[in-house]
């Protein structure tokens, strides 16, 4: 339900009779403090979330043998918190001890195996390391060929997450016939309106979406709707999410009409499905301040968006990422309408969020610095943009491999503000830079290419 704080009550009160009822490193504290770290995850609250799952790996040392297989389900917990706070090597090592205990107590075709790769690879892929991503996934495949019949729903997780890391490549073809593998196996394992089928066809429509095939995105996405309609009830949380999905590519298409209804209609059902200040209600909120923005429906945009915030600053703890993107879209409208000193301001209480909330070189203050860069570019404030997105690049150099599409999008903003400025031969120098990384990064005939050739 979205309601953190009633969830840590309850999550501490089970601690308190088991403190009472049990010997000090009895499992079941264990699990106690797993339950605690996982509601602090979801908060934002990444150092507490840290300190309850080494909590629980202190009882679990003691309690059993060193390579009993819930040591590996622990390091894996740790690994996504990492994950969430933007420390891929320290996910990607604790992956890795999961994976080294599976090894030593499991057959080596067992399939949490393939679960230990699956997850490695989701790491190399949030870090860019599309190739890597994909040789761990292939490991995964390999096992589960042999610890599971062709045509078991979990080849069809497996495609899946093939297809998005072709996806996150712009090799979209590929993409495509990776999710449509994945939906096969799953028409042949699962019932016609099975939930998952649903899911398929909005991978499939996600990747549509991306080509800029808006009428196949959308027809994916109505069959993936068509589906849920059946399978769940009127008022389910993922009907909401199709609404959502529809109402982005209209938004994409210029159709706003038909993009604020699929959103009001996703509001509609959170508002009976959920909690009154559940975040996806923000979420919605934030949808709809988006194609207000589009429209240039500027006072409207920015009511959304504080709307949006006022529900995040009663759900979540005050210094949630997700309050920081609040404050960073509200200084976005502000930017549009040319009113600056309101868009840095807003800026500045995204930032104060981030320093406490994550680690200084987190990629999320990479964005933040981009967006002071875009403000002060647009004052012509050409020294300060500069000096903004330079301090972008360098923590996309800390934080990111060589040659991440995020790199380049950073050199080109820095070669926009020389060609600004009139210095031409640094603006082609740094417009060449980017194009160099996207050239290794994306697929030959990928868009983003075609942009970068048209700007030099």
């Amino acid at each position: 339900m979205g309601e953190y704080s009633k969830a840590l009550s309850s999550y501490e009160r089970s601690l308190e009779i088991f403190k009472i009822a049990l010997p000090p490193n009895h499992p079941d504290l264990a699990t106690s403090y797993n339950n605690i770290a996982s509601v602090y995850d979801k908060m934002g609250e990444y150092s507490k979330a840290l300190s309850s799952y080494e909590r629980s790996l202190e009882i679990r040392k003691i309690a059993l043998p060193p390579n009993h297989p819930d040591f590996a389900q622990f390091y894996n917990n740790i690994a996504v918190v990492y994950s969430h706070m933007g420390e891929y090597s320290k996910a990607l090592s604790s992956h890795e001890r999961s994976l080294e205990i599976f090894k030593i107590a499991l057959p080596p075709n067992h399939p949490d195996l393939a679960t230990s790769y699956n997850n490695i690879a989701s790491v190399y892929d949030n870090m860019g390391e599309y190739s890597k991503a994909l040789s761990s996934y292939e490991r995964s495949l390999e096992i589960l060929k042999i610890a599971l019949p062709p045509n078991h729903p979990d080849f069809a997780q497996f495609y899946n997450n093939i297809g998005m890391v072709y996806s996150h490549m712009g090799e979209y073809s590929k993409a495509l016939s990776s999710y449509e593998r994945s939906l096969e196996i799953r028409k042949i394992a699962l019932p016609p309106n099975h939930p998952n089928l649903a899911t398929s066809y909005n991978n499939i429509a996600m990747v549509y979406d991306n080509m800029g095939e808006y009428s196949k995105a959308l027809s994916s996405y109505e069959r993936s709707l068509e589906i849920q309609k059946i399978a769940l009830p009127s008022n389910h949380p993922n009907l909401a999410a199709s609404y959502n999905n529809i109402a982005m590519v209209y938004d994409k298409m210029g159709e706003y009409s038909k993009a604020l209804s699929s959103y009001e209609r996703s509001l509609e059902i959170r508002k009976t499905a959920l909690p009154s200040n559940h975040p996806d209600l923000a979420s919605s909120y934030n949808n709809i301040a988006s194609v207000y923005d589009n429209m240039g429906e500027y006072s409207k945009a920015l009511s959304s968006y504080e709307r949006s915030l006022e529900i995040f600053k009663i759900a979540l703890p005050p210094n949630h990422p997700d309050l920081a993107t609040s404050y960073n879209n509200i200084a976005s409208v502000y930017d549009n309408m040319g009113e600056y000193s309101k868009a840095l301001s807003s800026l500045e209480r995204s930032l104060e969020i981030l320093k406490i909330a994550l680690p200084p070189n987190h990629p999320d203050f990479a964005q933040f610095y981009n967006n002071i860069g875009m403000v002060y570019s647009h004052m012509g404030e050409y020294s300060k943009a500069l000096s903004s997105y330079e301090r972008s690049l360098e923590i996309r150099k800390i934080a990111l491999p060589s040659n991440h599409p995020d790199l380049a999008t950073s050199y080109n903003n820095i070669a926009m503000v020389y060609d600004n400025m009139g210095e031409y031969s640094k603006a082609l120098s740094l417009y060449e830079r980017s194009l160099e990384i996207l050239k290794i990064a994306l697929p030959p005939n990928h868009p983003d290419l075609a942009s970068s050739y048209n700007i030099i």
